[in-house]
């Protein structure tokens, strides 16, 4: 076994992840990581409570990724980042999936079952999928403290809770109030504006315009349009805009009213006559025929009033006014007291005064209403609109704006307070903070805080039954001493053991019960910087800074309406600022064609299986290169396959090609640092540099910018340029200064790597890291014990990267243009010709470079026009209709330009030409066809700035050269089958054609060098180890070797 482990080539990155995985347990790593950091300065961290009642997605995966990311990387800058675990366990989801379970769906159904024994299920039901969870979590390398999480149903955390709404309850922030809200009738709850946001889906439909007729009036009628035909049943008045000018039109016969814009969309280009026109105001207090009449109002209803909300950006500028079914009509109903015509049920059906529509859900009866009216005449225009309308976030039922008493939390009060603090938030990507939260702000509504329901925090509030006294419990010692009955220490207080406790009323001495609601379990989840520690009642004195606040959260773009609202919300109003400093929000993960993941759609990704067939790190390095984490990422499971090729074996056999040859030669890191050749000097500098910029990214937050450059630099200039151009220097045998210096620069640049990518694939920065250090003294075990590499910027030569771009530039471009000539690089060609227009001066070991790599003789300089030539024509279907009779003469003028003149030309983008005695100007890329020609024996390449070109004339001895390389490469590959080491001396024998004997002899001492042959002779060895036959320049060649 040698000082560095070589990586076994039959394991698989899956098994080579589940090792780390192994070795991290057995040694406790994190654990250490945690002690290591104990009295350093705090980063606090705080993890948004997954609900484990379901198997967790791909984009847990991806929002875990980018957690881990930052964590790790603060932890290696010398932060201590405790990482506490959390469960969100109480509200609908966990009801509705018990519900399911049992087979039942409504609230009555639950109470026959029993509150108790359906809480018992929701509490079981959270935690089906830990295992699951904790696997993944710990599959996908993300560190993160399980062994105590804080879980929303325990006592603590529940007691905390209900010390925070105690605090909002005792400053008046939370009141009871009757107002409409979003309900969800399958579920008989109301739910918060922040869950109805998650839950919008574009649906089709009816859109109809029906005539009102006007009380007293003949023929005379509003035109009144709606896109939900069941609140007509609940109609009590019509909106006009007070300030908008309305018109009576004349049509078939009769006069309809409606707002003057509106006109043109209404009746197309047949437009009525207009008989009369005036203003919304002067509309107002006309009575009118209600559509139904089901239930006789207690107040005045079915005349007109202005709303200045009224639009004229569609239907007819007249809107019909349910107090019951919006939030806009019941404020305007208040205003004018309207009477609440409520004809749908708490279940959504229609109630029983309707008639003929009683007992259909609100939306099914739609159908019969419009079926109703057009019998009746009174549809004057029908059709379908696709609109956005809010569902059930969990349970997917349409939502109904519902009129109903609900208990709020008065967040309009102090929005200002949470706009400050938002503005103090620092946003990646920054658009956040003013464009879809702070908008979310801006436009603040009460939060409706009650559920009726069963599985969730119970609201803290007892009601006196006698003088209707309230107060709120703000702990459970508070309880004991209020209690009357019901209360024993240690009991649960979830429903309906909670119900079942009263207390005396501090007023009149009275009973006093709890109200039945249970919380927005989105309180619970916002509450978690103050519950996981169980503040007030512990860590009141070291809360701040060690608990609170974040300096980081990273959830997905929909939290802006949840979790980083609630957090906000709350810490705003008990600690006057943000619960967190910093927002990382990750996009949502889409399937390869930009559709949403659904399990529906059969589109859903099974992370555990992409682990399985690529592992775990390709995964989380696919998911931060693929795109910025705030864009959509569109997931493609070949695509990690793609990055495990590409990054993974790139970085793995780099680290082999080191460990191979330094264990041949016994190196360690310990021994004298040698001569270091230029380009020793530029790889310490690019990996300086690159360090210097992934810190920097990292710093703000640029994940996918940090990977991309680790990637390329690993890709294209560790591997591809850097190990390539250098493998020779690794085959002599001993330890010159050369190799000493070969292999300083090429441990380090394995260990920055591996430091490097520590935070983002923290499993395959422990294979490398393990791989060079494992075996050495004085070294830590895992690179998560060692600091985040610093640049030295004494390393960093910003010239010499330059020269080396420029060259890598030079070469890149030099091998298109053997391509383009079809000459095989084995093939030495005379020269290299570079424009002397681009500007670079090559240095000495520059050119000597380029020589080496594009296996040339001589680099010379020359102008471009001595390369190639430009010539121009015009493009006839834009110049023909523009030109005329003068196109020809065009043509003529384009084709006599010098080559010069027309490069010049290119340059500006502009060509002046003059044609029937007038100048004209030609834009160069979209007037013109512009064409190059190389001069003849060169082949070109070229971009704006530079051109190099090949000479591509072929001597005998060019053409003997290359044969030879041809040859030196057939042997090396014989001895590779032969299964012979890569020190090993061997004796070759080649059976060939003239032509190539002859090359041969004139370069036997070159290619006995280049392949470590002792003997080389033309003929084939009779005691060979092994022989091939191979086809050389189109003759037969036969190869024999063994070793010496």
């Amino acid at each position: 076994m040698g000082i560095y482990n070589e990586i076994d080539r039959e394991l698989t990155q899956q098994q080579l992840e589940e090792r780390i995985l192994e070795f991290w347990d057995t040694e406790r790593i994190f654990l250490r990581v945690l002690e290591k950091g104990k009295n350093s300065p705090k980063f606090v961290f705080y993890e948004g409570p997954p609900t484990a009642n379901g198997l967790p997605g791909v984009h847990h995966v991806l929002a875990r990724t980018l957690k881990d990311i930052v964590c790790r990387y603060q932890t290696m800058k010398g932060f201590l980042v405790e990482r506490k675990a959390g469960w969100d366990t109480h509200g609908l989801p966990v009801e509705i999936d018990v519900e399911k379970e049992l087979n039942i769906s409504t609230k009555g159904e639950i109470e026959k079952y029993g509150i108790d024994k359906f809480n018992k299920k929701c509490k079981e039901s959270v935690f089906r999928y830990v295992n699951e969870w904790e696997d993944l979590t710990r599959r996908i390398g993300y560190w993160l403290d399980m062994s105590e999480p804080y879980v929303t149903c325990e006592p603590d955390y529940i007691e905390s809770v209900w010390w925070l709404l105690a605090q909002f309850f005792r400053e008046g922030f939370i009141y009871k109030g009757h107002k409409v809200l979003p309900y969800c009738p399958r579920c008989g709850t109301g739910l918060s504006d922040h869950e109805v946001a998650q839950g919008y889906r574009d649906v089709e439909d009816p859109s109809i315009t029906v005539r009102m007729k006007m009380k007293g009036k003949e023929n005379e009628y509003f035109l009144v349009w709606t896109t939900t035909p069941w609140t007509l049943l609940s109609n009590v008045a019509l909106a006009l805009h007070p300030d908008v000018n309305y018109i009576k039109v004349k049509h078939n016969g009769e006069f309809l009213w409606l707002a003057e814009p509106r006109l043109e969309a209404v009746f197309g280009e047949d437009k009525p006559e207009v008989i009369e026109k005036v203003t919304g105001s002067e509309l107002a207090g006309i009575e009118y025929e209600p559509l139904f009449r089901f239930i006789e109002p207690d107040k005045k209803a079915w005349f007109t009033i202005t709303a200045d909300y009224v639009t004229t950006e569609d239907g007819t500028g007249i809107v019909h006014i349910a107090p019951a079914f919006g939030r806009e009509d019941y404020d305007v109903g208040v205003k004018y007291d309207l009477p609440l015509l409520q004809l749908v049920e708490a279940d959504g059906s229609i109630s029983a005064q309707a008639g003929p529509y009683a007992g259909k859900f609100f939306k099914d009866a739609d159908p019969e209403i419009l079926k109703e009216l057009e019998s009746r005449g009174h549809i004057f225009d029908l059709g379908t609109i696709v609109h956005s309308y809010p569902f059930c976030w969990r349970c997917e039922s349409p939502l109904i704006q519902y009129a109903r008493a609900s208990w709020y939390i008065r967040t309009t009060d102090y929005k200002d307070d949470m706009l400050a603090a938002n503005a103090d938030i620092k946003w990646f990507p920054p658009e956040i903070k003013d464009g879809r939260f702070g908008e979310w702000l801006r436009n603040n509504v009460d939060w409706a805080l009650s559920r009726e329901r069963y599985w969730g925090t119970p609201l803290p509030i007892w009601v006196c039954d006698d003088c209707g006294h309230q107060h709120a419990i703000g702990g459970f010692a508070e309880l004991s001493e209020m209690a009357i009955e019901g209360y024993s220490e240690g009991m649960d207080v979830h429903k309906p053991f909670i119900d079942k406790v009263t207390l005396k009323c501090p007023q009149c001495g009275g009973i006093m019960h709890r109200v039945p609601d249970v919380i927005d379990c989105w309180f619970d989840s916002g509450a978690m910087p103050f519950a996981q520690c169980h503040y007030p009642f512990e860590h009141k004195e070291d809360f701040e800074p060690d608990f609170f606040p974040a300096a980081f959260i990273c959830e997905g773009v929909d939290q802006t309406r949840g979790w980083f609202y609630t957090l906000l919300a709350i810490a705003t109003f008990i600690k006057g600022k943000s619960s967190y400093e910093r927002c990382l929000v990750n996009g949502l993960v889409q399937d390869k064609d930009g559709q949403k993941m659904s399990k529906s759609r059969g589109n859903a990704v099974d992370p555990v299986q992409v682990i399985a067939d690529y592992g775990a790190d390709p995964l989380r390095w696919y998911l931060v290169t693929t795109s910025a984490p705030w864009l959509p990422t569109r997931f493609d499971t070949d695509g990690v396959g793609e990055v495990r090729r590409t990054f993974f074996d790139t970085l793995r056999n780099a680290f082999g090609f080191f460990a191979l040859y330094a264990n041949i030669d016994g190196w360690t890191p310990d021994m004298p640092a040698g001569e270091p050749t230029m380009m020793d000097l530029w790889l310490r500098s690019r990996f300086n540099t690159l360090v210097e910029e992934v810190r920097t990214d990292l710093d703000e937050y640029q994940v996918t910018r940090a990977t991309r450059k680790i990637s390329s630099f690993v890709i294209d200039e560790l591997s591809n340029w850097y190990i390539r151009l250098s493998r020779k220097r690794f085959w002599g045998s001993g330890l010159d200064d050369d190799k000493l210096a070969c292999y300083r620069v090429l441990y380090d640049a394995l260990s920055t790597v591996s430091r490097l990518i520590a935070p983002f694939v923290p499993i395959t920065a422990d294979i490398i890291w393990r791989g060079l250090n494992e075996n050495l003294e004085n070294v830590v075990q895992s690179v998560h014990l060692t600091e985040f590499p610093s640049a030295d910027e004494s390393n960093i030569d910003i010239d010499l990267e330059k020269e080396m771009a420029f060259a890598e530039r030079v070469v890149t471009m030099g091998r298109n243009a053997r391509q383009e000539a079809n000459l095989k690089i084995r093939q030495p060609l005379s020269r290299l010709i570079i424009s002397e227009d681009s500007g670079e001066k090559l240095p000495g070991w520059a050119t000597e470079l380029i020589k080496k790599e594009l296996n040339v003789k001589a680099v010379e300089s020359a102008k471009r026009g001595n390369l190639f030539s430009y010539s121009v024509k015009p493009d006839y279907k834009v110049l023909g209709p523009r030109f005329g009779k003068y196109i020809k003469e065009l043509g003529e003028v384009l084709a006599g330009l010098p080559s010069d003149t027309i490069e010049k030309a290119v340059k500006t983008g502009t060509l002046e030409i003059t044609i029937a005695g007038e100048k004209t100007f030609l834009d160069i890329e979209n007037d013109l066809i512009t064409e190059t020609t190389s001069i003849k024996g060169l082949s070109v390449a070229f971009d704006d700035d530079l051109a190099v070109a090949l000479d591509t004339a072929l001597t005998e001895e060019l053409i003997a050269e290359g044969l030879a390389r041809e040859l030196v490469n057939r042997i090396q590959n014989t001895r590779k089958q032969a299964g012979f080491g890569v020190t090993d001396r061997i004796a070759v024998g080649i059976e060939t054609a003239e032509e190539i004997a002859t090359a041969i002899e004139t370069h036997s001492g070159w290619i006995r060098n280049e392949v470590l042959a002792v003997e080389l002779k033309l003929e084939q060895l009779k005691d060979a180890e092994f022989t091939k036959n191979w086809v050389i320049d189109e003759n037969e060649t036969v190869i024999s070797v063994r070793r010496i």
